[in-house]
C-alpha cells in the first residue's frame, strides 16, 4: 500500500519558517518538511515572519531612541 505523505498545515509551515530564522531545525524535521510542505505556504509564512521581524526591529529602535 502506497501512502502519500500528509500535506502540512499553514501553521506548521509558519512554525518551520520561524525556527529556520534561528537556524534551529532538526535533520529529521527538515526531511519530513521536504515531503509535505506546500511552497505557497512557505512563501506566505516567510513574508509574514519578515514583516513581524522588521516591525519588532523598528519598535525596538524607536524605544531606544526615546
Amino acid at each position: 500500500m502506497d501512502r502519500q505523505p500528509q500535506k502540512a498545515s499553514f501553521l506548521y509551515s509558519l512554525k518551520a519558517v520561524v525556527w529556520s530564522f534561528f537556524g534551529l531545525r532538526r535533520k529529521r524535521d527538515f526531511e519530513r518538511d521536504q515531503q509535505g510542505m506546500n511552497p505557497v505556504h512557505i512563501i506566505i509564512a516567510a513574508l509574514l515572519a519578515v514583516a513581524v521581524f522588521i516591525g519588532l526591529l523598528i519598535t525596538v529602535v524607536k524605544f531606544a531612541v526615546k
